[in-house]
């Protein structure tokens, strides 16, 4: 009968002792491939690692002058080719260190949360009562960026920016440096990021003398940004200038437009007999 047969297979004290421990097991591995799951996913499955740069700004300028270091960018963030955010802004100061961001704009604001949280960090550390605390250099602040975009890189999952950080270094000196999403990094008295790399620094290597004063490097950086504007597509006319000086004074502006013309020959002369130079 059924009940005879059940009786016969009734499970001995051993065996319900292996189907508990099995059991746990598998609640065990569960919960550990849902803890390295939600790692790379939220609860509703979206990805929360950048897989590749969604809302990107463009080229970084920057130079050393007589005076200190002297940045450029525009505000603006393209969603795809679309020009989407126009105050996007891409030229933020760390205590004394100044750093400029081309790239994934999401992945900018995570590496300066980090800044911020690293600079708190050290204040708590340092104590409630200290009169000061050693906030670092640029080349510090150079150095540690280069070990976060490397480390990163190994981990497959990059933050998809090229850096410039400008400041004094450990001397006192001007110091002006880039990082890229590799962890590349090097020191330059001029450098430029995104399209800035192929047209604008031609242009700063032509006219750069070490010598600059701060009008006359505001206005070669305000020329090159005028040029990526006509020749960019991702780039914009609205501009922010910020400067490092010698006693380490960091000041940003606020974005303002620049004065462009189209009423070079290039844009007007008609092309191949057309009515028109061709575009729309």
């Amino acid at each position: 009968t059924m009940t005879q047969r059940s009786s016969a297979f009734k499970p001995s004290k051993q065996h319900r002792l292996l189907l508990v421990l099995s059991f746990i097991l598998s609640l065990s591995y569960a919960k550990h491939t849902d803890t390295t799951t939600t790692t790379m996913l939220s609860p509703s499955g979206a990805r929360q690692h950048t897989s590749r740069p969604i809302v990107t700004g463009t080229s970084v300028l920057g130079l050393k002058y007589a005076g200190g270091v002297m940045l450029a960018a525009d505000t603006l963030a393209s969603y795809g080719t679309m020009a989407k955010f126009k105050d996007a802004r891409r030229l933020c100061q760390v205590d004394n260190v100044l750093i400029g961001a081309g790239g994934e704009y999401s992945d900018f604001q995570a590496i300066m949360d980090l800044l911020k949280a690293n600079r708190l960090e050290a204040e708590c550390q340092s104590g409630l009562y200290a009169e000061s605390t050693n906030s670092g250099n640029a080349k510090e602040t150079w150095n540690y960026l280069r070990a976060v975009m490397y480390n990163r890189r190994n981990k497959m999952n990059p933050l998809w920016n090229d850096l410039v950080v400008a400041g004094l270094d450990e001397s006192q000196k001007p110091f002006l440096g880039w990082v890229d999403k590799i962890g590349t990094t090097f020191e330059e008295d001029l450098v430029a990021t995104g399209f800035g790399s192929y047209l604008a620094i031609p242009l700063l290597r032509e006219k750069y003398r070490p010598d600059l004063q701060e009008g006359e490097a505001r206005a070669l950086l305000e020329d090159c940004m005028r040029i990526l504007f006509y020749r960019d597509c991702r780039a914009s006319n609205r501009i922010q200038i910020a400067k490092v000086d010698d006693s380490g004074e960091i000041l940003i502006s606020e974005p303002y437009e620049l004065e462009t013309h189209w009423d070079s020959a290039a844009f007007i002369t008609p092309v191949a007999d057309l009515d028109g130079d061709g575009g729309w």
